[in-house]
């Protein structure tokens, strides 16, 4: 008997009953469907965490509280986009570089006059932003100096373009940026045709850094997408914009004002929210996939409404929204619903003089920083994304001749 044959082969078929389970283990892993991709880690990331236990968000390690303490949003995307905080010479250097690229082409201005007056600023955003890339793409990604440049350009041109919109659909001609002005301060000026007072710039690029990154959201994940393609930045800002423009991601800000009119009065608050609830309606700005406790911008964005409100004159509509927060945390604190970055942001750009419509312009304003980290992040290890699929569709099927299917009809 050839003991050690018999063995071997035992080892073998056992070998591959193993991989054979592994593989059938494998195969149903990828049959659990996930709506959503909820809990699915797709990728890695070393540009933004959050601990939504403790309400804790960092971009790059530093948290969000001190970033908008002592930062400004020029040097939170640098940091976002390159990794490290800038020393002052990259910094100065890279303040210049943003300067000089805010005018956008004559060409780009003629072509957003064609687009419709009542169409929505996000859509004349995602055109025009797709049509940089008519102008500077050469789909270099290998070439650091192209990366630099479209980083440049996007972050600097974005925010002229929102402005120029804005007053085209009101039948003006856009007004140039100003180099003299800080980036905050100089979009204000494009957008309501007068210089700010300086606590309403500075509360303004405050809000650019809260807004400027978190983590793998559906826009910033849209980016992602289209990034492992190897197209241009142009085109992956572009896709991100149009996701942003979404109802279930951005704009849930306006709906905000657009509930607290309705509540009307600090003592309607309560009454208000016990008939949504009992009607299952959703309670805009509460609740966050990642956070169980209270969003750290909104604490923050709240403080930045009592700057400006101490400054110009407060806002009937904050009674409102705080008496919302404190009736909501009575009924659904113990579920861990609490109020999110849109609850106050609203009240925030309503006393900047802001249209409701551009909230989400804005946004993007603020996000293209994070688009444009997670870009050059998946460039550095790419693989483009193709996830699979439960199919749920007919099993083969035999081709029907078009006369014998009228004949199957009629019966």
């Amino acid at each position: 008997m050839d003991v050690g044959g018999t063995f071997t082969n035992a080892v073998l078929n056992l070998k591959a009953v193993v991989e054979q389970s592994a593989d059938t283990k494998q195969k149903n892993d990828y049959q659990v469907l996930r709506p959503g991709l909820e809990g699915v880690p797709v990728t890695q990331s070393s540009i933004c965490d959050i601990d939504g236990s403790k309400g804790n968000l960092t971009y790059r390690g530093y948290s969000i509280s001190e970033l908008t303490a002592q930062s400004s949003f020029l040097e939170t995307a640098y940091l976002l986009i390159w990794g490290e905080l800038p020393n002052p010479q990259q910094m100065r250097d890279f303040e210049a570089e943003v300067r000089m690229h805010r005018r956008v082409s004559f060409r780009v201005r003629d072509m957003m006059k064609c687009f419709p007056a009542t169409g929505h600023p996000m859509d004349a955003l995602q055109s025009s932003a797709a049509s940089l890339g008519l102008f500077y793409s050469r789909r270099a990604i290998d070439n650091p100096k192209y990366i630099y440049d479209a980083v440049v350009r996007l972050i600097a041109k974005i925010p002229t373009m929102v402005a120029a919109f804005q007053l085209i659909r009101k039948g003006q001609d856009p007004i140039q940026p100003r180099d003299d002005l800080a980036y905050a301060a100089n979009f204000l000026y494009m957008l309501t045709e007068r210089e700010q007072d300086p606590l309403a710039a500075r509360v303004f690029d405050k809000c650019l850094i809260l807004h400027a990154e978190h983590s793998l959201n559906a826009s910033t994940f849209s980016a992602r997408v289209t990034a492992s393609t190897l197209t241009d930045p142009y085109a992956v800002v572009a896709s991100a914009v149009g996701t942003l423009a979404g109802p279930l991601h951005g704009g849930a800000n306006e709906d905000v004002l657009q509930m607290i009119e309705e509540v009307g009065s600090a003592s309607n608050a309560g009454a208000y929210l016990d008939e949504a609830i009992a009607s299952k309606r959703k309670i805009m700005g509460f609740g966050h996939r990642e956070y169980r406790v209270k969003d750290p911008r909104a604490s923050i964005l709240q403080e930045l409404a009592e700057e400006l409100f101490a400054r110009f004159g407060k806002d009937e509509m904050y009674e409102v929204a705080k008496a919302i927060e404190i009736e909501a945390e009575q009924r659904l604190g113990p579920k861990g619903i609490f109020p999110n970055v849109d609850f106050y942001s609203g009240l925030v750009y309503r006393k900047l003089g802001i249209p409701r419509d551009l909230f989400t312009p804005i946004f993007a304003i603020s996000r293209v920083a994070g688009w444009l980290a997670h870009w050059r992040e998946q460039l550095g290890a790419n693989r483009i994304f193709r996830p699979t699929q439960i199919y749920t569709g007919p099993q083969p099927r035999t081709w029907i001749a078009s006369e014998e299917r009228i004949s199957s009809l009629n019966n």
